[in-house]
């Protein structure tokens, strides 16, 4: 339950056997619930009954560019993003409207690794490649662990502007002027099916945003990321993605060439992502 107005799931067994018969007792216990979220969690508590938590759920009580919020979305399937109206566009270049139509191009052909984060390198330059399927992709130009990246950029600010911290339930990192943390940003472009030999996969590529306008970073070797302009990956169009599993990837990238291609695959027993 996201409360706020960004949903709620309930089993079909719990509101046939449980909820409906008693609802109207329910609602005369509690008149002072003001809201439907409110008074069906007041209900549900009295059957014994506590919240599953889903990370799927977002009500984006924030403002602003929700951009790093969204490129480091935990591994659970996406189920609702409520308060639409209240930041900016996801896409740049984009208004609202074409901003959530371009998302679901990317849903309708998988919504299981829907901004799905997955991480993987490229030793050979020392970069770091963090992708939210079906929304960005970002270069590292150094080595970083998972436990990093997973961290949200605050591109972001509270939804009052008077709150006081800790503003978020989860923690952030800030953005950077480091050439070594802040990252090269692309975009979606397009989203299709395409066959390879045998195999079905979906093939989403990413188009850089804009230039990074920082130098190289000297501690992981100045193996400069300025020249790549897209981002091309490929997901297995007939394996969904597990609930709550993470994936791993393989980096090709030809040193002087302006596109770097990944390849989804399944992490191997003990792999560590760092």
């Amino acid at each position: 339950m996201a409360y706020g107005g960004a949903g709620y799931a309930l089993s079909y067994s719990l509101v046939e056997q449980a909820l409906v018969p008693a609802i109207d007792e329910c609602t005369k216990r509690y008149p002072f619930s003001r809201t439907s979220d409110e008074l069906l969690s007041f209900c549900l508590s009295d059957f014994g009954i506590d919240l599953t938590t889903e990370k799927g759920f977002h009500q984006i009580d924030v403002h602003g560019d929700i951009s790093g919020l969204l490129s480091s979305h935990p591994q659970s399937p996406v189920v609702s993003l409520h308060h639409f109206d209240g930041v900016n566009p996801i896409f740049p270049s984009k208004n609202q409207y074409e901003s959530v139509n371009h998302l679901m191009e990317a849903a309708k052909l998988d919504q299981s690794r829907l901004l799905q984060q997955t991480i993987c390198y490229h030793r050979a330059t020392n970069w770091s490649f963090s992708v939210s399927w079906g929304y960005s992709a970002h270069i590292y130009e150094n080595i970083f662990p998972r436990s990093f990246l997973k961290l949200p950029i605050e591109t972001f600010w509270p939804f009052k502007r008077s709150a006081k911290p800790p503003f978020y339930i989860f923690k952030t990192r800030f953005p950077s002027g480091d050439p070594c943390e802040a990252p090269h940003v692309f975009f979606l472009e397009s989203v299709k099916n395409v066959s390879i030999g045998s195999n079905n996969q979906v093939l989403t590529t990413y188009k850089r945003a804009a230039n990074r306008n920082l130098p190289p970073c000297s501690s992981s070797g100045n193996h400069s990321a300025d020249s790549i302009t897209q981002i091309r990956l490929l997901s297995p169009a007939t394996r969904r993605k597990q609930a709550a599993k993470v994936e791993c990837c393989n980096v090709e990238y030809v040193a002087g060439l302006n596109v770097a291609d990944i390849k989804l695959r399944p992490c191997m027993n003990g792999e560590v992502i760092a």
